[in-house]
């Protein structure tokens, strides 16, 4: 944990390789943790499973979701982490930043397990 859910049009093997190392980086920065806890996963969405203000998602670029899932963080690292995603997915997906949206999806320690472990019983704090 964090991991990042992508809910986007689909991109190519190099562009997704590029998504992957790049929100990686702006994860570990803004949440002060190691590339070995993070995990990016591609939901692809094309245009004819989108829709947007009552169209289908061939009237204009699609919007993207991208959803965070970690423990809990201050409005700071999430402020960072929301300000360093935006422009990388924007550019990789070439759609404007306003059309993209990052929800966090804060979690205590005890509401998460690891291999059948709640994390509050196996991580100190």
């Amino acid at each position: 944990m964090p991991y990042l859910e992508l809910l986007a049009p689909p991109i190519d093997p190099a562009t997704r390789a590029a998504v992957v190392a790049e929100a990686t980086a702006a994860i570990c920065t803004a949440f002060d943790v190691g590339v070995e806890t993070v995990s990016v996963y591609f939901l692809d969405v094309a245009a004819s499973h989108y829709g947007h203000a009552g169209r289908m998602g061939d009237a204009g670029p699609q919007r993207i979701f991208a959803k965070l899932h970690a423990y809990r963080r201050d409005a700071a690292a999430r402020r960072r982490a929301a300000g360093l995603l935006t422009p990388l997915l924007a550019r990789h997906y070439g759609v404007p930043a306003q059309t993209l949206a990052v929800y966090f999806f804060d979690r205590a320690l005890d509401e998460v397990a690891h291999g059948g472990t709640l994390s509050s019983d196996a991580e100190p704090g």
